[in-house]
């Protein structure tokens, strides 16, 4: 099988002994099963003559580790039966009209995932309020009178940007701080840019959850994410901050809904942050799956169990097309 992965530029530019994100483990792992792997970033996509093109470089497994021929093919997206299109927010110009260029290729010859027009409908910080029942009590709003509301009604909030990723700009505030109307300018871009705003949950001093989900399945392997030095959220990936963590049966009850709708949206590959059993943010576009983490703490081999999963979506794809 051809299979093309669409990584982050800064994925690509530190491309080898790189094991800490997930392309990292499914890439070597598809390689291990012999198929043949190509990686591009999204400034690599062309449309020419209502076709997508990519400017792609060969992958090879040497020593355990992944490499990439330096010089890249120019290749026709539906020459691969398989994209993961895993790019990284900040969910900008430049990533939506990435999304575009998927709307030219052929659904019947290239599956993909996570589909990218459902990327681009979902929203990972605004969305998440499908499943307000999940979450902790929020609005999404622009207006400081609607903030200086919500927070007087619940003592300290965090606001979110709503396209930016790995914590990057939240912020936390507390009801009487003198900086209040500095920060929620700062923030809406004094009323003009939607934040998500949500009461802030007293057990994020302990990290939040990283919950999994593959297709209509929550993993019953997890993580928690530990704050930083001086920050009150995760913003470093290392091994002291990431722990071996244990989904209640109540979570996993209550989350197999939630991954049953976003795979019937094209979102098979997902995954919550989750404090205190609520849903905070639904990650959808490059989803961490901690493999080298969850492998050592739970024994397992995840990237195996996930790269089973695609490539059987592939075959029943494959399959179906045959049939018909």
């Amino acid at each position: 099988m051809n299979i093309l992965f669409i990584i982050d530029r800064i994925e690509f530019k530190y491309f080898e002994f790189n094991n800490l994100v997930t392309n990292f483990w499914l890439i070597r792992e598809m390689l291990k099963l012999n198929h043949s792997v190509s990686i591009a970033t999204i400034d690599d996509l062309v449309l020419v003559n209502k076709k997508a093109w990519a400017h792609c470089y060969n992958v090879y497994v040497k020593n355990e580790n992944i490499f990439y021929d330096k010089n890249s093919l120019l290749r026709n997206i539906n020459d691969f039966q398989l994209v993961m299109f895993r790019q990284d927010p900040p969910v900008d110009g430049d990533y939506i009209n990435s999304t575009y260029i998927f709307d030219f290729v052929d659904r019947d010859n290239t599956l993909i995932i996570n589909e990218p027009s459902s990327i681009r409908d979902f929203n990972e910080k605004l969305h998440t309020v499908y499943f307000s029942e999940l979450m902790p009590k929020n609005i999404v709003t622009a207006s400081k009178s609607d903030i200086i509301k919500f927070l007087d009604e619940n003592e300290e909030i965090v606001l979110k940007p709503l396209n930016r990723c790995f914590g990057s700009g939240v912020m936390t505030l507390r009801q009487g701080d003198k900086n209040t109307s500095v920060i929620i300018d700062l923030m809406t871009n004094s009323g003009k840019t939607l934040v998500m705003v949500q009461k802030y949950i007293s057990a994020a001093v302990n990290g939040d959850k990283r919950v999994l989900f593959l297709g209509d399945k929550v993993l019953p392997y997890c993580v928690q994410k530990l704050p930083g030095k001086n920050d009150f959220k995760f913003n470093e990936h290392c091994d002291a901050n990431i722990i071996k963590a244990e989904l209640t049966a109540e979570e996993l009850e209550n989350y197999v809904p939630v991954a049953k709708k976003l795979n019937s949206m094209g979102l098979p590959l997902v995954g919550l942050d989750v404090i205190d059993g609520k849903i905070i943010e639904i990650n959808v576009t490059s989803p961490c799956y901690f493999i080298k983490e969850i492998n050592a703490h739970f024994g397992c081999n995840l990237e195996q169990e996930i790269t089973e999963f695609i490539v059987n979506k592939v075959e029943s794809k494959i399959l179906s097309g045959v049939v018909s």
